[in-house]
């Protein structure tokens, strides 16, 4: 019988200044936790939070983005209480949140936020001054990881889009700061956010990144990244936080994926799955989890949780035993890339 993992599993990373980070290996994405789709009470957010630092979580993901600020406030109430050496958090920069009316609210999936409005700015200024406003709505002194939010396709109008941004980030000063931030101990390590993996490795070609924060790409359904990213980040010895590893819903039962109606082919793929995983009794989010977690560049993976009882799944799921068996039939159908790393 396979090894039982624990979200409380320590991953350590070493960062390009030589800090050791100590991961859990299951973090929390606390996206959710900015109203995203649903309003939710502080009362909601303080359980959650609480129930995922009790299960011995110790790394949370959060930005700006999220709830337009609401993410960073409510991660924050929780860590405060905090001994700072107990945890790792990461938050992200790129876009910067300023007051507006009521009908300028950018607020994209993310509903009942604060009256303010988000716009991009990748820039030497607009990198500090997100850092900065980041500490204040976390209320925390420091952050152990700085990421570059969303420099792609889907967020600027397509591939060339997002080459003008991360052009904007190197030319502008928006990465100097970074770096500056990490060579003077002031973050630990430095990269990106975002959910595709083209990103990640133009900035390969062009910067020295700790960490990539890759989300929704290299899951049960998708692992273009073994041949595409990971290799040359296995080189450069640059780690990966995985992201979105129920593809935003359609492993986890859902009928979404990218945050979309998940088309045919994707609904025939999860169901081909799910068929293989109930042939050996373990539950399709089980093997969504434990499968990303068998890499060795992952050093998390963040699942979101928005009320205690999803917190709770994903620990059921991270803990149930799989056997050898399954990952051989999933490979055997072609459902997984033939080199992938699976537990053992």
């Amino acid at each position: 019988m396979p090894a039982v993992l624990h979200a409380s599993d320590r991953r350590t990373f070493v960062t390009r200044a030589g800090q050791s980070l100590s991961f859990s290996a299951l973090g929390f994405g606390s996206a959710p936790l900015g109203n995203y789709l649903r309003a939710l009470s502080e009362k909601e957010c303080d359980q959650t939070l609480a129930s995922a630092w009790d299960s011995g979580i110790r790394y949370f993901d959060t930005a700006p983005l999220y709830g337009l600020g609401l993410s960073e406030a409510r991660v924050g109430r929780l860590l405060k209480q905090k001994q700072r050496s107990e945890y790792v958090i990461s938050t992200k920069v790129g876009r910067l949140l300023q007051p507006c009316a009521k009908e300028e609210v950018n607020g994209m999936f993310f509903v009942s936020t604060p009256q303010v409005r988000f716009y991009y700015d990748y820039s030497y200024d607009g990198v500090m001054r997100s850092f900065e406003d980041s500490l204040r709505r976390l209320g925390l002194d420091a952050v152990d990881i700085l990421l570059v939010h969303d420099v792609d396709a889907f967020n600027h109008g397509g591939r060339e889009g997002s080459e003008a941004r991360i052009r904007e980030l190197i030319d502008t000063g928006g990465w100097k700061a970074l770096a500056e931030l990490r060579d003077d101990g002031v973050v630990s390590a430095i990269g990106t956010g975002v959910n595709e993996w083209q990103p990640c490795a133009r900035l390969l070609e062009l910067v020295d990144p700790d960490l990539f924060l890759l989300a929704g790409r290299y899951t049960l359904l998708e692992q273009e990244p073994l041949d595409t990213l990971f290799p040359e980040c296995g080189r450069r010895g640059v780690g990966i936080v995985a992201g979105g590893p129920y593809n935003s819903g359609i492993l986890a039962g859902g009928t979404t994926f990218n945050y979309a109606k998940a088309p045919p082919e994707v609904v025939a793929r999860a169901r081909a799955l799910d068929t293989v995983c109930r042939r050996h009794r373990i539950a399709l989010p089980a093997a969504a989890l434990q499968f990303i977690l068998a890499h060795p560049l992952v050093v998390s993976v963040i699942p979101g949780g928005q009320n205690v009882t999803e917190t709770r799944q994903n620990l059921a799921v991270l803990d149930a035993p799989i056997p050898a068996a399954l990952w051989q039939e999933l490979k055997s159908e072609g459902l997984l890339h033939a080199q992938a790393p699976v537990p053992v």
